[in-house]
Formats: C-alpha cells, structure tokens, sequence
C-alpha cells in the first residue's frame, strides 16, 4: 500500500485545509475574547466576563460547523466543499438566530459585553478566515489525466 501525503496545514493537519482553518480561526477568536474577557473582569465584574466567553463560545461553535462540513465533505468531493461550506453557512447563520431567539437571554447575561464580544468574535474569526482563504490553493477544475492546462479546449 501506498502513502500518498496531503498537504500540510496549521497546526500540524495534514490533508485538510479546513481542519487547519477551523484551528486557525478558533485559535484567534478564543485570544481575542480571553483579552477581552479580562478587560470586562476588570471593568465590569464575573458577569461580564462570564458574557464575554460565553458569546464567544457561541459564535465560535457556529462558525466551526462551517469548516468541519467542508472537511467531512471534502474528503469524499473536493469540488463540492466550497458549495457544501456556502450551504452550511447560510443554514447555520439561520440555526443562530433561532438558538437565540428561543432560548432567550439568560438573567445573568450582560447585554452590551455580550454583543460586543459577540460582534468581536465574529469580525475576528471572518479576518483570519479570508486571510487563511486567500492563501489556500484549492483545485475545483481539473483534468482526470492530472494535466493542469488552463483554458477552454477546441
């Protein structure tokens, strides 16, 4: 039997652009709400602090489904991870929204340290993950005979 190696991602990963993705962008958002989570310990007592992670516990959950859909399904259709990540994406963006409309806010929550870590989470887990996305080589198109000519064939 014959080891073919997969490309080497973050964090060690080997094989899967996504699993390294998802490390990546958790690693980021949990620094950026530990940092903030501190600040509202020292601002604003535990309660904020407990809202600071707890948001970013959320955001960060959500956000991982994405990438590791596209890791389940890129290992069976490369080609089909991307349309797999935009339909998860959409589905879970709607699944959040109702998670918080159900479940309502907690009495022990703080509202603005919540929406702020929140809104932090976010804004650094979509940096670090276009930035990561930039650097990727995915191929989608390719030729069965492994050439890599680019350009319509006549």
């Amino acid at each position: 039997m014959t080891h073919r190696p997969g490309p080497s991602g973050p964090q060690g990963v080997v094989g899967s652009p996504w699993l390294g993705l998802a490390a990546r962008c958790t690693g980021a958002s949990a620094a950026a709400a530990a940092v903030l989570a501190g600040v509202a310990l020292a601002a604003a007592g535990p309660p904020a602090a407990g809202s600071v992670a707890f948001a970013a516990s959320v955001v960060i959950a959500f956000f991982a489904i994405s990438l590791l859909a596209g890791h389940a399904i890129g290992r069976r259709n490369p080609s089909g991870a991307i349309g797999a990540f935009a339909v998860v994406y959409v589905l879970k963006i709607v699944g959040f929204a109702a998670l918080l409309l159900w479940l309502g806010r907690p009495g022990w929550v703080d509202g603005p340290w919540f929406g702020a870590s929140g809104i932090v989470t976010v804004v650094v887990w979509q940096v670090v993950e276009v930035l990561s996305f930039s650097r990727l080589r995915l191929l989608i198109f390719g030729d069965s005979d492994g050439s890599s000519e680019e350009g319509p064939r006549g």
